[in-house]
């Protein structure tokens, strides 16, 4: 264990909304933190029944969904279908081009998650579309601090344990950690990559490099300084309840970033030629013409 990050800034996360009835807390993609390389958005969602994302495009990034709470179904224009249930995440990679909807099961009454954008490194933003999903029964589960702490290390590593997932083209750590009162975690992070942290739930503790502590509350996330070789974090012995981070590290990608809306390139034109693409269904778009979902067909089509 080495020095403890720096924090860079702290703010919340405020409600709004997205999609067609849905609500997200936006952390990463806002004015308090714009682009955050290789992370682009960060929505914290809850969708009702009869609310959700219809059909909509992408083109040049990854998506990490991780489902907390409930179910929701997912359809794209390759006839790609699947459906994940609390615990359970998709990465999706949208290439060059990709038509999904994304909708929640409508027999569950919440459904609450995390959707994290990552770009592409340049070479790879014309790939072809791809999925993995991952199970929650198949995320590995560390403790420690005697049993105070609990790691889901979805990607990457703790305490001594590997995911051993190679889920995305962007190397991305994902850990989901669980602190009870009184417990203490020392994460190591990869040398010089970009790191945050948002908490789901719970009053935490963190270090704010070597001797100073930020308290932080639920819904805020914590940017890091890119110096330093951990992140340090507790809950305090009295609190009354457990806190639950989403501790999030990334390789930064050395490129220039142009988005507009779904679409992610590296330059004005490509972002230009990318809604050109969406609109004639072409150049990775050809499936999108006359394309809806089942799934969203009772929203009606969104572009």
């Amino acid at each position: 264990m080495g020095v403890s990050r720096a924090i860079k800034k702290s703010y919340l996360a405020r409600e709004q909304p997205e999609g067609a009835g849905a609500t997200v807390r936006r952390s990463i993609g806002v004015p308090q933190l714009r682009n955050f390389t290789p992370f682009l958005m960060l929505d914290h969602f809850n969708i009702a029944p009869g609310a959700g994302f219809p059909d909509h495009p992408h083109r040049g990034q990854e998506t990490i969904t991780y489902l907390i709470e409930g179910a929701v179904e997912h359809e794209d224009f390759a006839g790609n279908k699947g459906r994940l249930e609390a615990g359970d995440l998709q990465f999706m990679t949208a290439g060059r081009g990709i038509v999904h909807a994304e909708m929640p099961a409508q027999n569950t009454e919440r459904n609450v998650g995390m959707q994290l954008w990552v770009d592409l490194p340049q070479n790879l933003k014309m790939c072809e579309p791809r999925y993995r999903d991952l199970r929650g029964s198949e995320i590995p589960k560390v403790t420690a601090d005697d049993g105070k702490v609990e790691i889901k290390v979805i990607s990457g590593k703790s305490q001594g344990i590997d995911s051993v997932k190679d889920l995305a083209y962007t190397p991305v750590w994902l850990l989901d950690i669980q602190i009870k009162p009184g417990g203490k975690i020392e994460q190591d992070l990869p040398a010089n990559w970009n790191a945050f942290a948002y908490v789901l739930s719970g009053v935490v503790d963190f270090s704010n490099g070597t001797s100073k502590t930020e308290t932080i509350m639920p819904y805020h996330n914590v940017v890091f300084e890119q110096a330093g070789e951990s992140v340090t974090m507790s809950v305090e012995e009295g609190a009354s309840d457990s806190a639950r981070i989403i501790l999030v590290a990334g390789q930064p990608l050395n490129q220039p970033i142009v988005q507009y809306g779904p679409f992610v390139t590296t330059s004005r034109e490509e972002v230009v030629q990318a809604m050109m693409d969406f609109q004639t269904s072409s150049n990775g778009f050809e499936r999108a013409a006359d394309w809806q979902s089942e799934i969203g067909k009772t929203m009606g089509r969104v572009h």
